[in-house]
């Protein structure tokens, strides 16, 4: 979707509901509001999902409704985005639930978790099924609304700096990875560690940590990794569709008049598309320019795939039993998920299949 055709379609609502200057003036009133980004001005794509939502907002209601972005640390440090929106100090923020896992492990379905949804199943999960419903009810609990403002699409396992061939070679590998992939792993002897993406290519540098996870090619590329670990591998399991999220406060949220609320709404849903959009047209080149640079491509093996799988589902099932949120919402996707997948099976993958193979033989 065009942000031209967003703005037509927002404005045409606007003025049917026009009927005088006094009462469109009262209708609009003017409002500033302040976004904490998750993430560096540098990664322009992810970070860029922000500004795309601020200027959508902006030019639907004629400038009354500003949004001021904010990089990560300009107002507070990343991975503390959704606290400054619970006490206050900003009314919203761009970042990844699964960041916060440590306030619920169920938080983790807001981005991604091993083995779950890619980024169109996550999209219709999200909109078309209980998604968002559930996770609405738990962002609740810590005063925030949650729209989807932005997907990695499915994201690469990360680099590092010698080859993984086996499970044995994961123990004690000091990697950067969030959300419960980090759990995963470190039950296969992994010791992750959860640091701000502006924070990882200086740790890797070091020798602080080993390997680490961020997105996909175009995001790499940008950080540097490629000069400090060669080893690129794939798939990221742990994120096979990760979606960013706008946290708005919920008591701001609910302060603004309807129709802003609606226009928020369709800023934010334009927005998760663009950003996908973006990286899809642009992690190909990216990849390209990475292995000419030196990066070395490599599949994880089917030992450490199938090791990782199974240790996912023992884990999620730890969490069930203690955690009636984490439950509730696993249960949902799951079934989800599986639909998906015979749909996928029969049609999607068949097609992508060939299609692929196509390529190959040129």
């Amino acid at each position: 979707m065009k942000r031209r055709n967003f703005l037509q379609a927002a404005g045409a609502g606007l003025a049917a509901g026009a009927v005088a200057a006094p009462a469109v003036a009262q209708s609009n009133p003017e409002i500033r509001w302040r976004l904490t980004s998750s993430y560096p001005k540098s990664l322009d794509t992810i970070y860029g999902g922000g500004e795309v939502l601020a200027k959508a907002v902006s030019e639907a209601t004629d400038g009354k409704f500003q949004i001021q972005v904010f990089a990560a640390g300009e107002i507070v440090p990343g991975l503390q985005a959704l606290d400054a929106v619970q006490n206050g100090t900003v009314e919203m923020c761009h970042s990844a639930p699964y960041f916060y896992v440590g306030k619920d492990p169920a938080f983790a379905f807001g981005t991604a978790v091993p083995f779950g949804l890619n980024t169109r199943q996550q999209n219709a999960w999200f909109n078309h099924g209980d998604g968002m419903t559930l996770l609405n009810e738990l962002y609740s609990r810590f005063g925030a609304y949650g729209l989807p403002g932005g997907n990695t699409t499915a994201q690469m396992g990360g680099w590092f700096r010698k080859e993984i061939k086996t499970v044995d070679d994961l123990k004690g590998l000091k990697m950067r990875i969030g959300g419960l992939g980090g759990q995963v792993l470190a039950k296969l002897g992994v010791v992750p560690q959860q640091i701000a993406g502006g924070d990882i290519y200086p740790a890797l540098e070091k020798g602080t940590i080993d390997a680490a996870e961020w997105a996909g090619p175009y995001d790499d590329e940008k950080l540097g990794f490629v000069k400090v670990a060669p080893y690129y591998y794939y798939p990221g399991w742990w994120e096979g569709g990760a979606s960013i999220h706008f946290f708005i406060n919920r008591q701001k949220w609910e302060e603004l008049p309807k129709h802003y609320k609606a226009i928020l709404a369709q800023a934010a849903a334009f927005t998760n598309n663009d950003m996908a959009e973006k990286y899809d047209a642009r992690n190909p080149a990216a990849l390209k320019r990475l292995v000419a640079g030196g990066a070395q491509l490599r599949p994880f093996s089917q030992e450490i795939m199938e090791a990782s799988f199974k240790t996912t589902i023992e884990l999620f099932d730890e969490i069930s039993a203690k955690n009636e949120t984490f439950k509730k919402i696993y249960d949902s996707m799951k079934a989800f998920r599986n639909d998906e997948y015979l749909w996928w099976q029969v049609c999607e993958y068949t097609y992508d299949n060939f299609m692929i193979r196509t390529r190959t033989r040129g």
